[in-house]
């Protein structure tokens, strides 16, 4: 009889920890949609005039990266594949959301229709990714030989 309560108790826990990972995918999956959501409204930044020029730099950085093919550190790698998305993305939007005058911000969420953004951005992205792997390689190569 204890044998049944132990493997009843043990399937119940296994239950519940799954049901606790299942919750935290979800809240990820939630939070992942809202930082899309907070990048296309920081896209409209780019190209307005009234937009601190600095806020306008560090916006076109991160709308550029969030929209590459290419990731500063590739997905395939465990752990730290997700580094990128999970903690250098949402902390750059805070200093972006940070630069960004309050009356700004307003406008842009008042407007409904979602920032277009120019497929020269996305393309810019990823050469700036691979400009920065190039010159890590490079200095890698150079450190290597010395």
């Amino acid at each position: 009889m204890l044998c049944v309560v132990n493997g009843w108790s043990a399937l119940r826990n296994s239950y519940l920890a799954a049901q606790r990972v299942a919750e935290f995918f979800q809240g990820l999956r939630r939070q992942a949609a809202e930082l899309l959501a907070d990048v296309h409204v920081l896209a409209r930044a780019i190209f307005d005039p009234d937009a601190p020029w600095l806020a306008r730099i560090i916006v076109f950085l991160i709308v550029a990266y969030v929209l590459s093919p290419v990731d500063l550190i590739p997905d395939f790698i465990p752990v730290l594949g997700l580094l990128d998305e999970l903690i250098l993305v949402p902390l750059a939007l805070k200093l972006a959301w940070r630069l960004m005058p309050a009356e700004l911000l307003a406008r842009y969420r008042r407007d409904s229709a979602p920032a277009a953004v120019p497929a020269w951005v996305e393309k810019s992205g990823a050469i700036i990714v691979m400009g920065i792997w190039v010159a890590l390689i490079a200095l890698a190569a150079a450190w290597i030989h010395e």
